[in-house]
């Protein structure tokens, strides 16, 4: 129980800091996730089954997923076209792309194909006590995988570049003001964010078993979910604890949908309600947020009343 919340927790937490970047770094509002995820899976599914090397696969995976938020970004600054609608067009024509991907097949299986998972658990197996062997092998690999990937973005958004990135969402004004380019910061920061959607999506089909053209229904939803019950476990503006903090909602939120798959019966509830109770989450997230019901409840958070006279 514990190991698969953990490995969804990690593997979708990737997809997660993607979200992360583009709605809350970039503030915009970017609904190609739900096609670079599954066009990720599409792309180390049918490289796996040639033969490729993962390294290899799970680079192209990147690539693929960075083209998608390549075509989103060049619609919104070139076309002048709003980032929602944006992100449905590319998510749109992902479906068909990933269609020609996977040879105009719906999904294709990877039990029988080695991947680095299977390699991983082979190798647990031959070393490790059968107890410990198989899917903690899996959950040292992944959480390593975050870990990495975490530090990266860490460093990366301390440099320069990184600075402009989050300074772009925040105050666009700003970035004009010195020169520099906002649609190039923006069009980079879109394809690292897809990026690592498409790097999730590729754990995710090794982690299944299959490689699957609408693995992305409702990803970005769920990316939302995880993102908005991060934020109330951590509150801070450091960018180190800010993307500990997309991590650790993702594993909680993997970890209630576990809870609502396996025990939701007592209520009634079946597999069919877990988008509903998505959903509602999210809006009782947004409710909380709005209100400032936890920021009320922590010793010195309470707002202090503005001085009279102040503004005028």
């Amino acid at each position: 129980m514990i190991e698969g919340i953990l490995i969804e927790g990690f593997i979708y937490g990737i997809m997660v800091l993607g979200v992360f970047i583009t709605f809350r770094v970039l503030n915009f509002a970017d609904m190609t996730v739900d096609g670079s995820f599954p066009l990720g899976a599409c792309i180390l599914g049918v490289m796996l089954s040639r033969g490729a090397p993962f390294a290899s696969a799970l680079l192209l995976a990147f690539a693929g997923g960075a083209a998608a938020g390549l075509v989103t970004s060049l619609i919104h600054t070139r076309l002048k076209i709003p980032d929602l609608l944006s992100g449905i067009l590319t998510m749109t024509m992902l479906y068909s792309i990933n269609l020609r991907v996977m040879g105009s097949r719906a999904n294709l299986s990877l039990l029988k194909i080695p991947t680095f998972f299977s390699r991983i658990t082979g190798w647990a197996e031959s070393v490790l006590p059968a107890q410990w062997a198989g899917q903690w092998a899996i959950v040292i690999f992944c959480g390593l995988t975050v870990i990495a990937i975490k530090l990266i973005l860490d460093i990366f958004f301390h440099t320069d570049f990184g600075l402009c990135l989050g300074a772009l969402g925040a105050n666009p004004q700003l970035i004009i003001s010195q020169g520099m380019n906002p649609d190039m910061i923006k069009i980079t920061g879109i394809c690292l964010a897809n990026g690592l959607v498409g790097i999730s999506g590729a754990y995710a089909a090794m982690y299944q078993g299959f490689s699957d053209v609408n693995f992305g229904t409702g990803m970005i939803v769920s990316g939302l979910a995880s993102l908005m019950i991060g934020e109330f476990l951590i509150r801070s503006n450091r960018i180190s604890l800010l993307t500990l903090r997309v991590i650790l909602g993702s594993i909680l939120y993997r970890g209630l949908m576990y809870f609502a798959r396996n025990y939701g019966y007592h209520i009634n509830m079946t597999a069919n309600d877990l988008k509903l109770i998505t959903g509602l989450l999210i809006i009782v997230c947004i409710v909380i947020s709005k209100t400032g019901f936890l920021g009320s409840l922590q010793p010195g958070r309470r707002q202090k009343k503005a001085p009279q006279g102040a503004g005028k």
